[in-house]
């Protein structure tokens, strides 16, 4: 019987995380989800395009109330509001 050790927690679903959390993208799972009426652009590509990549920085700044949703993410330099469903694909380490 073999035991894997780890120095790194699992990542997790950036949409479970809260305002303060911090860390980096490890990976954005695909999906098939369109975004609008924009034949051919899903939720995951949109994600990748604006910056959400494996090793990028990422901090959550704030959480609109009531509800928590959407939240505003830090990643590079650029802030956007994304609701928790459109960040579920993201995976990320803390």
């Amino acid at each position: 019987m073999s035991v894997q050790s780890s120095d790194s927690p699992a990542p997790v679903s950036l949409a479970t995380l809260h305002k303060g959390a911090r860390g980096v993208v490890a990976q954005v799972l695909l999906d098939d989800t369109q975004i609008g009426e924009s034949a051919g652009t899903t939720v995951s590509r949109r994600l990748l395009e604006i910056g959400f990549v494996p090793g990028e920085a990422f901090e959550i700044i704030a959480e609109i109330r009531p509800g928590a949703d959407p939240i505003a993410v830090r990643i590079g330099g650029s802030c956007f509001a994304l609701r928790r469903s459109e960040v579920q694909a993201v995976l990320v380490q803390l």
